[in-house]
């Protein structure tokens, strides 16, 4: 017997509404409209750890490589909304399981291909679920100490810029505190 799915916390009327985590969770930001291409970015936590997801090979960019959760924006969409969405499909996390979705800055990211900018609209969510199911975009995931980030190679190029946004990555004295 297959596992049922929870109602969609974005668009089925029974499950729990996106506006309730945005209400109460999401701390207001204007978003830009900058550029043609919009995409959200989600750094997800479960007990002060990083969820890393490893991109499976039927994704259009960054196969195999390890990022946060990802997807497009829409020019008439809410970044916010997109955010919840994201999560639900990518991990199956409904709105209620989200402790904390709070927007970060929005990040202008040059093209490493030479095509025209990315915007991104950064999110840090926290969770109190440790086990997720993955969608077809990735093979794997793994909860990371932030210290730790570095032994994960093969991450995607802009992975850093997130972390940094929505202030994931250690400092240089909590990471030497950590090693010791």
């Amino acid at each position: 017997m297959g596992r049922e799915r929870e109602p969609h916390p974005v668009n089925d009327r029974n499950g729990p509404a996106a506006r309730e985590v945005v209400s109460e969770r999401v701390k207001p930001r204007a978003f830009t409209r900058q550029g043609l291409r919009q995409v959200v970015a989600v750094v997800l936590m479960w007990r002060g750890r990083i969820g890393l997801f490893k991109r499976s090979g039927s994704v259009q960019h960054d196969a195999g490589l390890w990022h946060c959760i990802t997807g497009h924006l829409d020019a008439d969409s809410d970044p916010v909304r997109q955010a919840i969405q994201e999560i639900w499909e990518e991990t199956l996390l409904p709105a209620r399981a989200l402790e904390q979705l709070t927007a970060g800055p929005t990040l202008r990211l040059a093209d490493p291909r030479g095509g025209p900018d990315w915007t991104v609209h950064t999110f840090l969510a926290c969770t109190s679920q440790r086990r997720l199911t993955l969608n077809w975009e990735h093979t794997a995931y793994r909860w990371v100490r932030p210290w730790k980030l570095s032994q994960f190679d093969g991450q995607v190029a802009w992975l850093t810029d997130v972390l940094r946004a929505v202030d994931s990555l250690p400092s240089a004295k909590a990471r030497d505190n950590a090693a010791s």
